[in-house]
């Protein structure tokens, strides 16, 4: 089966020290087979579920004010929600995709990676009239990868996870240059990935860990968190990062205190939210001071977090290319 690959930071994130989750902030979560997003706040209340229904194997979320861009990958879509209300603004805001998974915001650029296609596109997006659109910047920026699941932007850099070459890759986000394609290798599935300063987490759909990883590509702590069921997306709110649990229907919370070198992990509560159905992605509202606000946040989602691709779920394949994705 193939990875589901979850979005991921955008932007520039501070290089503060992290503190608490900020009070006020709302967990955004897709579920692959039920089709869905659901709201929720970060101590794991019900705000609403479902805010969105109607979508077709959902994967990537990244959240920009008030609107929750959605990777539709049965679809081939990008779709554009209110994150309020959950109304439909665009359901088909961006098409002609090709199994698009992990998706970034920076600003008014939307960032995508397409599984199948085995590319990073960028575009725009706005609101005239509320009326939202998007444009086609460069629907190829980035090529030649393999099995793109999740990404992450931070300042003139594209982080990218491949699933099928089980590398984080560096390149330009203005003209898609590769800078490392290999900076990170040896995951072995890597899935969800956000961004906090100089540190680089990622998540091992097959190993159930997360791993702390420099932006130079050192390794800080390979396994930072363990113990995880089939870890999928990732967030990240000042101290805490959250974890989606794709076998296990749920979302876990973990608090990160720096130890001079990196960050150790301890455990919140590893079943903060439960009953899902096959979470995939995270974005996350309302972050501390130590994550960047507004068009920044969505990088924190899957959004902030990646999701790669899952092995073993119950999802349609189509055909591929060989070697894109496993």
């Amino acid at each position: 089966m193939k990875h589901l690959s979850l979005f991921v930071g955008v932007a520039a994130l501070a290089l503060a020290a992290p503190v608490a989750a900020r009070a006020g902030a709302d967990l955004y979560v897709v579920n692959l087979i039920g089709g869905t997003v659901g709201e929720y706040t970060a101590t794991g209340a019900l705000v609403k579920a479902p805010l969105v229904t109607g979508l077709d194997f959902p994967i990537g979320i990244a959240l920009s004010g008030n609107n929750l861009f959605v990777t539709n990958s049965f679809g081939d879509t990008v779709g554009e929600y209110n994150a309020t209300t959950g109304a439909v603004e665009n359901a088909s805001l961006i098409t002609g995709m090709n199994n698009p998974s992990g998706l970034a915001v920076s600003g008014n650029k939307l960032f995508v990676a397409n599984e199948y296609g085995n590319t990073i596109g960028e575009y725009t997006f706005s609101n005239t009239g509320n009326v939202y659109s998007a444009a086609v910047v460069n629907a190829s920026l980035i090529t030649s990868l393999l099995g793109p699941e999740s990404l992450a932007v931070s300042g003139s850099d594209i982080f990218v996870a491949n699933a099928g070459s089980q590398t984080i890759g560096e390149y330009n986000a203005t003209t898609g240059a590769v800078v490392n394609a290999s900076l990170v290798t040896g995951l072995g599935d890597a899935v969800g990935l956000a961004l906090l300063g100089s540190d680089i987490f990622v998540g091992s759909y097959n190993s159930g860990t997360i791993g702390e990883y420099t932006t130079s590509g050192g390794v800080v702590n390979a396994s930072l968190i363990t113990g995880l069921n089939l870890p999928t997306g990732l967030a990240l709110s000042g101290s805490d990062i959250f974890v989606s649990n794709y076998n296990g229907d749920s979302i876990g919370e973990y608090a990160l205190s720096s130890t001079g070198n990196g960050y150790s992990a301890t455990v919140v509560n590893p079943s903060l939210v439960t009953g899902l159905d096959r979470p995939g992605m995270i974005a996350i509202s309302n972050p501390s001071s130590a994550v960047p606000e507004a068009a920044s946040l969505s990088l924190l989602a899957a959004g902030a977090l990646g999701l790669a691709s899952v092995h073993g779920r119950t999802r349609r394949r189509r055909p591929v290319a060989s070697g894109a994705g496993l």
